[in-house]
């Protein structure tokens, strides 16, 4: 027959009390991508045209770490001092699993033209899955004809989003814009 000790006790108790202090924590954020694992996840999604995507990630990995989530999807757009953006795909995370998403958003500024884009957007400081479900504000910019490849950076309570776009179509221009992520489709951008 063993006897348990105030301290077995007492170190017992800090333990779970711990663990429970933790747990919400663990489920809410999800965990972070490494650089690797993002550029292989481009790679298989943007195929041929993934040429610069290293470089890119590479780049926004030096800015803002590393993302706790991505997204994969496709996108369209056009403007003409005015402009609209639609998109939908998926968001992975490490710990809460995938879920579809939708985004679309408004356009203000000197930018005209049209384009179809293949959308990777990296997703930083994401504290739980939820906190996608709002808008992100930023200055866009695009300069292309036929081809194109890039990214910019949009954010909101602490959260970045950066789109990274591979596009075909003609696009020239600088705007502010908005991006404003739902769970269902909506034609709705404001």
């Amino acid at each position: 027959m063993s006897t348990i000790t105030r301290r077995d006790w007492l170190g017992g108790a800090l333990a779970v009390g711990a663990f429970a202090f933790t747990r919400p924590a663990l489920a809410d954020a999800p965990a972070n991508y490494s650089l690797d694992e993002v550029v292989d996840s481009g790679h298989h999604f943007f195929g041929a045209v993934s040429r610069g995507l290293a470089e890119v990630v590479q780049e926004a990995g030096r800015r803002w770490g590393l993302p706790n989530a991505y997204i994969l999807g496709q996108e369209a757009s056009g403007a003409f001092v005015g402009g609209l953006r639609y998109g939908e795909g998926k968001m992975y995370t490490r710990n809460a699993g995938d879920q579809k998403i939708f985004w679309q958003g408004p356009s203000v500024g000197f930018d005209a033209g049209a384009d179809g884009d293949r959308t990777m957007m990296l997703v930083y400081n994401l504290p739980a899955t939820e906190a996608i479900f709002s808008r992100f504000g930023g200055i866009d910019g695009s300069a292309y004809f036929v081809g194109g490849f890039g990214f910019t950076a949009l954010g909101a309570d602490n959260v970045i989003v950066v789109p990274i776009r591979s596009g075909v179509g003609a696009r020239l221009g600088l705007n502010l814009s908005y991006l404003k992520f739902t769970p269902r489709a909506t034609w709705n951008p404001f």
